[in-house]
């Protein structure tokens, strides 16, 4: 196909592609450079909320910005139509596999090794009302982390890594899920707030990894999630009264 008069074939500076034709990729490196540069801080400065929050902030701007740059970006996020269906059977089956799991560690395994619990009743989560917790600020929550990292980090470090549409059959794959589960489980405001139970997030990031690579379904991730937290939260609610 002939290129027209005035347009080039190469794309715009500052338009940095891979080779699945994706512009602005490098954004998603802002979230894992930032969580990096936190644990350089100082103690002091590592308990501010909004340095806390910050990997999230330059994640979510540059989710936006890469959005804005490129064709179908919901498709390219996993959240392609007609989708929702296998999405809900796979998250169903794996949110309820995890919360029964993670339950299990934290109420029996970690007590076992001499791990405190008792500081969960104090999280910002358990002061929320347990009426706008169940369902509405969970399935919210699981939206958020979802796109962010699963739909936007890691799909952007398959492309940076891997590229192309066979990507989750070469190498770069186990790589960007690792890395992926490794930024969220060590997400500042994660560690602040659940302490040394953080390490559940990182066999939960590579689980939701692994189905978001294979299906290329957000959904299944964001119910999985969602499923998962309101089975941990019913439960840890009652329990730890």
């Amino acid at each position: 196909m002939p290129i027209q008069p005035g347009l080039s074939s190469q794309p715009p500076v500052g338009h940095l592609q891979d080779a699945a034709g994706e512009r602005f990729v490098w954004l998603a490196l802002l979230p894992l450079l930032s969580t990096g540069l936190y644990y350089a801080l100082p103690l002091h400065l590592q308990q501010d909320l909004t340095i806390q929050f910050l990997p999230q902030a330059l994640a979510c701007l540059g989710l936006i910005i890469w959005a804005g740059h490129n064709e179908a970006p919901g498709r390219r996020l996993g959240l392609a139509p007609g989708r929702i269906g296998q999405g809900f059977r796979w998250g169903l089956v794996t949110g309820l596999f995890l919360g029964g799991l993670n339950v299990a560690v934290i109420l029996y395994l970690v007590p076992l090794l001499g791990g405190d619990i008792a500081f969960l009743r104090q999280t910002p989560h358990a002061q929320i009302p347990t009426m706008l917790m169940l369902p509405w600020f969970i399935l919210f929550v699981a939206v958020l982390v979802e796109l962010l990292f699963r739909g936007f980090l890691l799909g952007r470090l398959l492309a940076l890594l891997s590229g192309g549409p066979q990507a989750s059959r070469r190498p770069g794959a186990a790589f960007a899920i690792g890395l992926s589960a490794l930024v969220f489980s060590f997400d500042p405001f994660m560690v602040a707030t659940f302490k040394h139970l953080h390490w559940i997030a990182v066999w939960d990031g590579l689980v939701w990894g692994i189905i978001w690579v294979r299906l290329r379904n957000l959904y299944a991730t964001i119910i999985a999630h969602a499923i998962e937290v309101i089975v941990m939260y019913s439960v840890l609610k009652v329990t730890l009264v």
